[in-house]
């Protein structure tokens, strides 16, 4: 197969995964919708609560509901990411990912053509949550909306890997849907999203620890420095070894279990 041939594949995963996102509305709103409340109610609750009304995260001070912003964005892709490793179970339950796999083309580009697809959509639902943001009084640099975009893409393809590993080993769709629940919020809690990591450390060491040894915690601080238009090369360094090695473990994982089911039908 030529270039062109691998093109016309990434196409058409790209044209099939938009196609099926833009039909599902509920999926549309409740990406915005999630985000939103978290930004306008919970922010006062914890801002009142825990006395973070002001935040030094980088040699300046920025309000509460503008530090959890790039967690925020961090729980987008997230969802979508773990949302999209669900319709990889669906369509595996339906029978259409086995179409799919039979293709001449190398699994790995497909799995790599899913994840790239799952972060375009990451990335469109991001930049519409950032704008709704911005006319809710959020104000975040517009230079950093350039720099975000590869972060956020990055960001969505690591969260991709650890969803697509995880959809490997889960045949049903009802376990993936409940181990769902246990990658998700433990992801997302424990990690710098909704509150800086030294806050963390003056409540519990071994919360903070746990933190430090999240991959989230490190696609967050990738997002919040990428929105101020700096680099924490930190995160970037986790983030990029840490998609490399899911996404190796994902594709030899699918690559395992396609050999095991030919040698069975043999």
């Amino acid at each position: 197969m030529n270039t062109a041939s691998y093109f016309y594949v990434f196409q058409g995963v790209l044209r099939r995964e938009f196609s099926r996102f833009f039909q599902q509305k509920a999926r549309l709103i409740s990406s915005l919708v999630r985000p939103l409340l978290w930004l306008i109610v919970f922010a006062s609750g914890f801002r009142s609560a825990l006395g973070l009304a002001i935040i030094p995260p980088y040699h300046s001070y920025i309000s509460y509901p503008v530090y959890i912003t790039p967690g925020l964005v961090g729980i987008i892709i997230l969802f979508n990411s773990m949302q999209n490793s669900l319709s990889m179970v669906y369509d595996r339950e339906m029978g259409s990912m086995k179409v799919l796999m039979t293709s001449p083309v190398p699994r790995a580009f497909l799995l790599i053509s899913k994840l790239l697809t799952s972060a375009f959509i990451s990335l469109v639902q991001v930049w519409a949550f950032l704008i709704i943001a911005y006319f809710c009084g959020i104000e975040l640099p517009l230079k950093g909306f350039v720099i975000l975009t590869p972060a956020v893409l990055l960001g969505s393809m690591m969260l991709g890997a650890i969803g697509l590993l995880l959809s490997s080993m889960i045949k049903q769709l009802e376990n993936f849907a409940g181990v769902m629940n246990f990658v998700i919020f433990p992801l997302f809690f424990l990690s710098s999203a909704l509150y800086p990591l030294w806050k963390m450390k003056e409540s519990s060491e071994i919360v903070y620890y746990i933190c430090l040894f999240n991959p989230f915690t490190y696609i967050v601080e990738l997002i919040r420095f990428s929105l101020y238009s700096t680099m924490n090369f930190e995160a970037l360094a986790i983030t990029l070894f840490g998609t490399l090695g899911f996404l190796s473990l994902a594709i030899f994982s699918y690559q395992t279990k396609g050999s095991n089911a030919k040698a069975r039908q043999s």
